[in-house]
C-alpha cells in the first residue's frame, strides 16, 4: 500500500512540475486565421527556393540520419558561399566552374556541358541557389531518405527503354539523339514537369501560390505556368477515363490541414528520371505551422513503378516580396529549334 501511495505522489509531482510547460506549449500553439467562409486561410505566395539545393535522395553514406551534423553543414555553407562567388563575379570567367555531383568542376573538365568558356545550358542568373539546410534530402519516408526499389515490371520497362536508346546511333554522341520533337523532353516541349516535377524546389522558378474561394482551392506553380483548381466540397473524381498530365485533383480539411488526393494521371509522366504508369496517386499534406511556414508533404503511390510508397517533405515559406513572372516558355524556347537543327547540320558533316 505505501508503495502504490509513494507512486501515486511521484505521479502527481511529475504532473505539476510538467504543468508549466505544458501551459507554454498550449500558449504557443499557432492558430491560423480562417476565410470569410470558415476554412483556414492559407492563401499567399510560397515559394520553394529555400530548399534548392536540397537533394531529393539521401546521399547513401547517412543511411537513416535525415539531418546533417555540424561538420556538414558548414561544409555545405562553405560551398554556398564559393557559388555565391561564381554567380556574382563582375566578369565571366574564361574557365567557368560549374557545380557537379557536391563540387566544382571547370569547363576543362566537362566539355560536353561546358566548352570554350561557354556554359552550356541556363545562366547563372536563371539558377535560384537557395539556403543551406540541415535537412539531408526532401525524401523523409522511406527512413533511409532513397527512393524504393523499381517493380519488376518498371525494372523491365526501365531495360527495354535503354536497350532501345543504345540501338540508335546517335546514342553515342556528345549531344544525344535528337531525330525529331519524339526525343525531346515534356518538360523541353514546353508541355510540363507533372505535378511532381512541379513542385519539387530545383532550378528556378519555384513560385507556389495559393487562392482560395468558398468550395475552392486554386494552387498555382510558376513553373510551366501550372494551375490545379482543387475543389474541397466533397466533389468525387472524374471518371477514370478523363486522364490529364497534372491529373484530377481534390480536397479536404483534416482541422488546420489541407489534404489533397490527385489520380487520374496520363501514364509517362517522369518522376526524376522514371516515367510514371496509370496508377499514379498523389497525396498532398499542407500544415500552417506559424504565420510564414507552411509544412508542405507529398507521397507518391505508385504500385506499377515502385514497390512501396516513398514522401518527400520540406517547409514553404511565405514571401511578400517573391513575383510570379509569365514562365513563356513557347515564346523562348530555342533549345527546340536549335537542338533539332543542330542535329541536321552534324548529320551533314558525316
Amino acid at each position: 500500500m505505501k508503495s502504490f501511495l509513494r507512486f501515486i505522489i511521484l505521479v502527481v509531482a511529475l504532473f505539476l512540475s510538467l504543468a508549466p510547460l505544458l501551459v507554454i506549449a498550449q500558449t504557443k500553439s499557432w492558430v491560423p486565421p480562417k476565410t470569410p467562409w470558415g476554412d483556414p486561410d492559407i492563401q499567399g505566395l510560397w515559394p520553394g527556393q529555400d530548399m534548392v539545393g536540397t537533394p531529393l535522395e539521401r546521399d547513401g553514406s547517412l543511411g537513416t540520419r535525415a539531418f546533417l551534423t555540424d561538420e556538414e553543414f558548414a561544409k555545405k555553407v562553405a560551398f554556398a558561399e564559393e557559388q555565391k562567388e561564381i554567380d556574382t563575379a563582375e566578369t565571366p570567367s574564361p574557365n567557368p566552374r560549374i557545380a557537379r555531383g557536391g563540387r566544382f568542376v571547370s569547363c576543362e573538365e566537362d566539355p560536353n556541358l561546358c566548352r570554350n568558356g561557354v556554359r552550356i545550358g541556363p545562366p547563372n542568373y536563371w539558377d535560384e541557389r537557395g539556403k543551406p539546410t540541415k535537412q539531408a534530402s526532401l525524401i523523409m519516408d522511406p527512413l533511409d531518405g532513397r527512393l524504393p526499389v523499381l517493380t519488376r515490371e518498371a525494372q523491365k520497362l526501365q531495360a527495354d527503354r535503354a536497350a532501345a536508346r543504345r540501338a540508335r546511333a546517335c546514342a553515342s554522341t556528345p549531344g544525344g539523339c535528337h531525330d525529331s520533337w519524339e526525343d525531346e523532353s515534356l518538360w523541353d516541349r514546353c508541355i510540363t514537369r507533372g505535378l511532381v516535377g512541379s513542385v519539387l524546389p530545383s532550378g528556378y522558378n519555384t513560385g507556389n501560390q495559393i487562392v482560395q474561394s468558398p468550395g475552392y482551392v486554386v494552387f498555382r506553380n510558376e513553373m510551366i505556368h501550372e494551375a490545379r483548381v482543387i475543389p474541397v466540397n466533397g466533389r468525387p473524381h472524374a471518371p477514370a477515363t478523363i486522364r490529364t498530365w497534372m491529373g484530377d485533383s481534390r480536397g479536404h480539411w483534416e482541422g488546420n490541414t489541407l489534404v489533397v488526393e490527385t489520380t487520374n494521371f496520363l501514364a509517362g509522366i517522369p518522376v526524376g528520371n522514371v516515367p510514371t504508369s496509370d496508377a499514379l496517386r498523389v497525396i498532398e499534406r499542407f500544415t500552417p505551422t506559424d504565420a510564414n511556414t507552411l509544412g508542405y508533404s507529398l507521397t507518391v503511390e505508385d504500385p506499377k513503378t515502385w514497390t512501396k510508397p516513398w514522401t518527400v517533405s520540406f517547409p514553404l515559406k511565405r514571401s511578400k516580396d517573391y513575383s510570379v513572372y509569365e514562365y513563356a516558355c513557347h515564346e523562348g524556347n530555342y533549345y527546340m529549334s536549335n537542338a533539332l537543327s543542330g542535329a541536321r547540320a552534324e548529320e551533314k558533316k558525316n
